[in-house]
C-alpha cells in the first residue's frame, strides 16, 4: 500500500529513541496513524505540532499493518501563531476533537476542507470562534449525523428559527417551541447563515450544541469523554469573556 497525500498533523507521540507515531488527517484517504522515523528530532518536531500541514508520503507491506510515513512540511503551521495562545489552544483543540471523531482509513474529503477552513481563520481573532462552531457541525455532518435546521421540526416553517431539539437535531421555531423552552437547546443565529451574525451568548449556545450532538452521537458510543482540549479552549474563552 502506498499513497502520497496533503495532510494536517492530529498529534504526534514518541516512539522508541528516535522516532514518532503520527495520527494524519489527509484530504483523500481520512485519518492515517503511521510511524516517521526521525520524527523525535530537532528538525521535525516543528512539523509535528498538531495542526501543521504537511505533505505525506505513506508506504506498508500490507494494508492492515502500521505503515511508515515520510513527512514534508508546508507553510508556517503553528508557529504563525506562537503570538496568539487563544489561537493555538483552539489549532490543539481542533485536532483532538478530529482525532477522537474520525475513524481510520476512512476517506473523509469534507472533514479535512472544514479543517483546512478553521485552521486558516485563526488569524481572525473575532470571528475564528465560529467557524470553530462551523467545524465541529460540519464533522458532525460528515460523520451522518448532521442538524437538520432548514425548517421547524413541529410546524415546517422556515422563519424565526430559534431552537433545536436535543434528542433529534432539528430546528424549533420561537413560535413552536416556547411552551417546551426549558427543554430545548438555543440555536445561534451564525449556524443558520453568513448573515446571521453573532450576539451575546451565541458562541457558548454554539459550542453547547455541537459538543452535545458530538457527545450524543459520536464520543459516547465509542465511551470516549470529549476531548480535553475541547474543554481547556471552553476555560480559557470564558475567562477572555468570548463565550
Amino acid at each position: 500500500m502506498e499513497w502520497e497525500d496533503d495532510a494536517f498533523v492530529l498529534s504526534a507521540r514518541a516512539h522508541g529513541e528516535t522516532g514518532a507515531i503520527v495520527d494524519l488527517l489527509t484530504e483523500e484517504h481520512g485519518r492515517f496513524v503511521a510511524h516517521v522515523a526521525g520524527g523525535a528530532s530537532r528538525r521535525m518536531k516543528p512539523f509535528l505540532q498538531a495542526g501543521a500541514r504537511v505533505k505525506a508520503g505513506y508506504r506498508a507491506r500490507i494494508s492492515e499493518q502500521l505503515g511508515s510515513a515520510i513527512l514534508e512540511p508546508v507553510g508556517e503551521g503553528p508557529s504563525a501563531l506562537f503570538d496568539d495562545p487563544m489561537a493555538l489552544a483552539g489549532l490543539a483543540a481542533a485536532a483532538a476533537v478530529a482525532a477522537g471523531a474520525l475513524p481510520e482509513r476512512e476517506p473523509h474529503p469534507g472533514a479535512y476542507y472544514a479543517f483546512e477552513s478553521l485552521s486558516n481563520a485563526f488569524g481572525l481573532p473575532d470571528i475564528w470562534p465560529a467557524i470553530f462552531v462551523r467545524f465541529e457541525a460540519g464533522l458532525l455532518q460528515e460523520l451522518g449525523f448532521g442538524l437538520d435546521l432548514s425548517r421547524c421540526a413541529s410546524t415546517g416553517v422556515t422563519d424565526d428559527l430559534v431552537w433545536v431539539s436535543p434528542r433529534t437535531g432539528r430546528a424549533v421555531s420561537r413560535a413552536a417551541g416556547e411552551p417546551y423552552a426549558d427543554r430545548l437547546m438555543a440555536l445561534p443565529g451564525f449556524l443558520l447563515g453568513s448573515q446571521g451574525g453573532l450576539r451575546d451568548g451565541d458562541i457558548r449556545a454554539g459550542f453547547d450544541l455541537t459538543g452535545h450532538f458530538l457527545e450524543q452521537n459520536v464520543f459516547g458510543p465509542l465511551n470516549r469523554p470529549l476531548p480535553p482540549a475541547r474543554i481547556w479552549l471552553l476555560e480559557r474563552l470564558a475567562d477572555a469573556g468570548r463565550l
